[in-house]
């Protein structure tokens, strides 16, 4: 099977304390790109988040959205802070001697002061969070691999299809040149006629200037290894896997070959042909790009 670069995938998980939601999207790239948005609570995470995404993905620009929610009613506590209380209640009564003032200081009244009380973050259990975390990635790119796989068979089966298009535009183009040839000899033969008055025609000479034309217009070197590029491609959309730079690589080849059919054509039957299929390789590798 292959995998498109296009995908989506969405996942929770919720327990008694916590609800993590995780969300993948993904377009083509030439490399993996991921780029990871979560809450600074989890950035501790994000390390074990990447590895995790790469045993699903090989490439593509991909989009992390992670969001956190905590239930738990323990996950601050308030901290009564002893020394900073005891130096404003000091002062104070310094300020109530110095100036002659009553020293009518409240606990409400001290409570209110700067560092008093604060809330500190109890500790989490880092093993703990990872687990909830860590299902709803995998969850997630479990879903996301299975939309890359569906896309991925679409374009499978629409590349097959392009992939005969293009067989029939080479085998017309093969089957085309011995007549390409003989026309060439025929309008050769003509001409001559028509230069030399009937005359007798020096049948090596225009056997000579046949032959010259024929090494100037063989594609037959360019049609075998486009057949090869063809089923090389078909070949391998059928094994699957991460073939994307493969495929990429044979469609630039047959390209090449394409054009150098193009650049030989004497012909407007065979160029129309080239053409098109010219046309069917760049469709094909535009195609490419979106597998993985």
């Amino acid at each position: 099977m292959i995998k498109s670069m296009t995908g989506f995938g969405r996942a929770e998980h919720t327990d008694s304390k916590r609800r993590f939601t995780v969300e993948l999207k993904s377009v083509n790239h030439r490399y993996l790109d991921m780029t990871i948005k979560m809450p600074k609570k989890l950035n501790f995470f994000e390390a074990a988040i990447r590895n995790e995404l790469k045993n699903y993905i090989q490439r593509g620009k991909v989009d992390v959205f992670i969001t956190y929610e905590d239930f738990s009613d323990e996950n601050v506590c308030i901290k009564y802070n002893r020394d900073i209380a005891a130096e404003y209640l000091k002062y104070l009564k310094e300020m109530s001697s110095e100036f002659d003032l009553e020293c009518d200081v409240r606990v409400s009244t001290l409570s209110r002061f700067p560092e008093v009380f604060t809330m500190e973050e109890i500790d989490t259990d880092e093993d703990e969070i990872w687990a909830g975390l860590g299902d709803a990635v995998r969850q997630a790119a479990k879903m996301f691999v299975d939309s890359r796989i569906k896309e991925g068979e679409n374009l499978k089966d629409d590349l097959i299809g392009k992939l005969d298009g293009m067989l029939e535009h080479v085998d017309y183009i093969e089957k085309r040149a011995p007549e390409v040839i003989e026309n060439y000899k025929k309008s050769l033969k003509e001409k001559i006629h028509e230069l030399m008055d009937d005359s007798k025609i020096d049948e090596s000479r225009l056997m000579t200037e046949v032959t010259l034309f024929a090494d100037k217009v063989c594609i037959d070197e360019e049609i075998v290894r486009l057949k090869s590029h063809i089923e090389a491609t078909r070949a391998a959309l059928i094994e699957g896997g991460s073939i994307g730079r493969k495929l990429d690589f044979i469609a630039q080849e047959m390209n090449r070959e394409a054009n150098t059919m193009l650049s030989k054509s004497n012909d407007l039957f065979t160029s129309d042909h080239a053409i098109a299929l010219k046309t069917d390789i760049e469709k094909v590798r535009e195609q490419i790009q979106n597998i993985e």
